[in-house]
This record gives C-alpha cells, sequence and structure tokens, in this order.
C-alpha cells in the first residue's frame, strides 16, 4: 500500500499563486494543491486540443472553493467537503484559499504538463515571477 503526504511528495512552487505535493502511485498522480489568489487558468492550456484540459481528474475539495469551465461554456463550482469528476475538454478556475486533493491518470498528467510548461514559463516571465529553484510543472501536472 502506498501513500501520499506533503512529507512524501515532490513540491512544486509557484510563488504567490499556487503550492502544489504531487507523487504518482501506480498509474495515478496525486496532488495537493493550495491556491493562494482567484485565477481562470485558461491561458495554461493554450495549445491543447481546443485549448483545454483532456485530463480526467477525481478529487476532494478540503477548503474553499473552485471550479471549472467545460467547453459549452458552462462552469461548474465545487466547495469544501465536495467531492469531484472532471472529465477531459474544461479549464480550471482556482480561488483564494482553496485546498484540494486530486487524482489523475499519470499519462494523461504528463501529456497535459507538456502542454502547461511553456505557458507556465512565459506567465512566470511576463509576470516577473522568479521560478530559478523550484520544481515545476513539467516535472508532473498541476490540475
Amino acid at each position: 500500500m502506498s501513500k501520499v503526504s506533503k512529507a512524501t511528495a515532490s513540491h512544486q512552487g509557484f510563488p504567490g499563486y499556487v503550492d502544489t505535493y504531487e507523487q504518482e502511485i501506480g498509474d495515478w498522480t496525486v496532488s495537493l494543491e493550495s491556491n493562494f489568489i482567484d485565477m481562470d487558468q485558461a491561458p495554461f492550456f493554450k495549445g491543447a486540443p481546443n485549448d483545454q484540459c483532456q485530463a480526467n481528474h477525481l478529487g476532494y475539495v478540503l477548503k474553499g472553493r473552485f471550479g471549472v469551465r467545460r467547453g459549452d461554456g458552462v462552469e461548474e463550482i465545487f466547495e469544501a467537503g465536495d467531492a469531484f469528476m472532471i472529465e477531459p475538454g474544461h479549464t480550471p478556475i482556482v480561488f483564494a484559499g482553496c485546498e484540494f486533493v486530486a487524482f489523475t491518470p499519470t499519462a494523461e498528467a504528463k501529456q497535459q504538463s507538456a502542454v502547461m510548461m511553456p505557458n507556465i514559463m512565459k506567465f512566470a516571465e511576463e509576470h516577473g515571477i522568479d521560478l530559478s529553484g523550484q520544481a515545476t510543472a513539467s516535472q508532473s501536472e498541476v490540475p
């Protein structure tokens, strides 16, 4: 049996924006994520099919709320205490104070990471965010 905790998982910092701990278990990537600002993360998915996340996610909201915008434009908001299943064809919308746990098939997480990383690096550069010395989403996926 395997477990994931902040003590065992890889840490990825995006100072002032998000704190994520991730670890692969079998065919799944488990993410423990804390968000510090309200942010529509659609720009991070530019270049993916339909410019949307193409991964499946299962999870649970520990604190606050977060959501997704589906391909049809409908927004779904999940709040503390909600378990969720998100299908491909979405972009995340995060809110300050949100903490959640997400489970993503590792192969899908890696595909999305390949799309997201150049966009995250561009965003960091445009906003003067220093990511040197930080583990980044190229090592795994930020949902």
